[in-house]
């Protein structure tokens, strides 16, 4: 019985390297070639760290081709089209949640509908509406549709953190003559802090990283956001594979910081209130 959960463990451990390897090899790689110099980047055999390291491609890829000016673009966009989803998404979780009214079970399936369609379906009609309305090439236009096109999902998730909170507090807060939307900011919110964050970090993640729809929406270089500056580095006859991954690794930072100021939220949201299913 020991040589079985000995052999046990160590199988679950060789899977975890194993995977663990398919994940940090390719962050390794892209780590030590933006320290590499042009020339060094196909060499053979591939050096594990260059010798001697330069930190030229993180300089150039700053002070090229306004590179500064669409990664200040992808934050603006990333930030108002998260706090638009957070908004809009949480207040119809609410209603659909804790809230009665006709037709309810229908409108949500309706609106669930919006997960079931590629992204890739409604460039053309969301480019058609965009001129119509004004917003081709400008971040307005990015930003609306990547709030869009996250609602329908994070309304599902938020729904059903929104249905584990305690009916009693809510009924208490209405005997004591509060309203929907007191009991929606004071009691729901504050006990779905896990939930929000999740939310957050899946509409942030959608918005900096969305290559398709700003290459079709944006024209003008100045409303450019970082995906596209990224791959503007990439050209046809010769691409600085140097600065394009310090350009990749400057655009994770944000992301990161991201993670750590949420993470508390997933930890506390396990070890206080459960995930239940």
């Amino acid at each position: 019985m020991r040589k079985a959960n000995h052999l046990r463990n160590f199988a679950s451990i060789l899977i975890l390297l194993v995977g663990l390897g398919v994940v940090a090899i390719p962050i390794w790689y892209m780590v030590s070639t933006a320290f590499k110099p042009q020339t060094m980047v196909f060499e053979m055999p591939p050096q594990l760290w260059p010798n001697p390291a330069t930190i030229n491609n993180f300089i150039k890829a700053v002070t090229t081709d306004h590179f500064l000016l669409y990664f200040w673009n992808s934050v603006k966009v990333s930030i108002t089209a998260t706090l638009l989803t957070l908004t809009v998404s949480s207040m119809l979780a609410f209603a659909f949640a804790r809230l009665t009214f006709p037709w309810k079970e229908q409108l949500f399936y309706v609106l669930l509908l919006g997960m079931m369609v590629p992204p890739v379906m409604l460039i053309i009609p969301q480019f058609i509406v965009s001129q119509k309305l004004g917003l081709y090439n400008n971040l307005t236009g990015l930003i609306l549709v990547y709030a869009t096109m996250n609602i329908s999902m994070q309304t599902f998730l938020l729904r059903g953190v929104f249905e584990n909170v305690p009916r009693e507090l809510e009924e208490a807060a209405m005997i004591d003559g509060a309203s929907p939307f007191v009991i929606f900011v004071q009691i729901i919110l504050p006990l779905s802090g896990p939930g929000l964050a999740v939310v957050v970090i899946n509409s942030f993640l959608y918005s900096w990283e969305e290559f398709t729809w700003a290459n079709v929406n944006i024209a003008d270089s100045a409303n450019r956001t970082l995906p596209i500056g990224i791959a503007l580095f990439q050209s046809e006859h010769l691409t600085e594979w140097g600065q394009v991954f310090s350009a990749s690794l400057i655009a994770l930072v944000p992301v990161i910081i991201l993670f750590l100021v949420f993470q508390r939220y997933f930890v506390e949201g396990i070890s206080t209130t459960g995930i239940k299913g």
